[in-house]
This record gives C-alpha cells, sequence and structure tokens, in this order.
C-alpha cells in the first residue's frame, strides 16, 4: 500500500488525456475511460476474495476490449492472459519518496 501504483495510472491515464477523469477504483474494482482509439480498464482487486470472484463479476472480459491496468495482479495472476506486463513496486531504502519500478513480460 503507499507504493505509487494509482501514481502510476494516473500517469498512463495524463498520456491519453485523460487526466480530469482519474480516481482510484478501490471501493467500484474498476473504472473505466475511453482513450481516443479504445478503453482503459482500471482495476484495484485488492478487496476480492481471489481469481474466482473476479472471474464471477467478469473482469475477463475486459482483457478482450481494451487496455487493463490492475492493482493488486498477483492475487488474480492465474486468471491473467497469457501475455502481459507486469511492475513490481518497492521503496527505494535510501530515500523514503522515491520507488524502485522492476518491469517484466509475462
Amino acid at each position: 500500500m503507499g507504493s505509487g501504483k494509482t501514481k502510476l495510472t494516473e500517469g498512463i491515464l495524463t498520456y491519453f488525456g485523460l487526466q480530469n477523469e482519474i480516481s482510484s477504483p478501490t471501493f467500484t474494482i474498476v473504472n473505466e475511460y475511453q482513450a481516443e482509439h479504445f478503453p482503459i480498464y482500471h482495476f484495484d482487486v485488492y478487496r476480492l476474495e481471489g481469481a474466482d470472484e473476479f472471474l464471477q463479476i467478469g473482469g475477463d472480459e475486459y482483457f478482450e476490449t481494451g487496455v487493463s491496468i490492475i492493482e493488486w495482479g498477483e492475487m488474480i495472476e492465474e486468471v491473467l492472459p497469457k501475455k502481459y506486463t507486469k511492475i513490481i513496486f518497492s521503496r527505494d531504502l535510501e530515500h523514503e519518496n522515491k520507488r524502485v519500478l522492476r518491469i517484466e513480460e509475462e
């Protein structure tokens, strides 16, 4: 918590001109944004019980129609598409307000 996941999403949405529409999906599970050529879905699955609940709400259907950004994605990793980009956040131990991001292609 507090590692900057939502801030990263804000940066991505700002790149696509959606900076005035940003809100955290903590209680709604998913927020939908319409970029010029495709939808962007911002999920926060922290409050879900796991992959089964994600599937029950139809979460996997979003993968077919747009770009999905998923906070706490490790909780539903077994139902993610075969190919995805994983961004791992960690704190910089020397600088309290800095984060280290590791990007992996799965």
